[in-house]
């Protein structure tokens, strides 16, 4: 397999992922959307699957901040919640965000960077598997999400075959 043939199934199948939790976030129902209580609220959910989308196409902590309204408090080990119940809004601006990111950073992707390694100390892990490890992560939360919409009673988005 080529490296171009490699990054244009890693993309097409990152952004479709990226395009699920976006799907996720626009049909939840607003009852459903959340409060402050707890770490499994759904804007908390979609919100940390954003975050570290961000923070893994960032490949490395080292200058990585995300764009406000949102802080670095999510890497915190106390596993604190925000300071506030993010709106759709807020998260689907952060969703662009990161897929912007996603697209910038696949693209400039050589075969010697995909190999080098990852720059977070918890996993010890190339830059090629960690983009594969972030699209999993987000796949992961949007399924999750998806399952909180149909046990509430409403209809989940459709699966995205690939983004474009």
């Amino acid at each position: 397999m080529t490296h171009t043939t490699y990054t244009t199934a890693l993309r097409g199948q990152f952004l479709a992922a990226i395009d699920m939790l976006g799907r996720s976030i626009e049909s939840c129902p607003a009852d459903l959307w959340g409060s402050r209580v707890t770490a499994d609220e759904f804007w908390y959910s979609a919100f940390h699957a954003l975050f570290y989308l961000d923070c893994y196409l960032s490949e490395t902590l080292d200058g990585f901040a995300p764009p406000p309204p949102f802080t670095l408090d999510e890497l915190d080990e106390r596993g604190l919640l925000p300071d506030r119940v993010y709106t759709r809004d807020e998260l689907l601006a952060y969703l662009r965000h990161g897929r912007d990111k996603c697209i910038a950073t696949l693209d400039a992707l050589t075969p010697e960077h995909a190999s080098a390694h990852c720059g977070f100390d918890w996993l010890d892990i190339s830059i090629a598997e960690l983009h594969l490890y972030n699209l999993r992560h987000v796949q992961h939360h949007a399924a999750q999400l998806n399952q909180r919409i149909r046990l509430h009673g409403a209809t989940p988005p459709r699966w995205v075959r690939r983004g474009q």
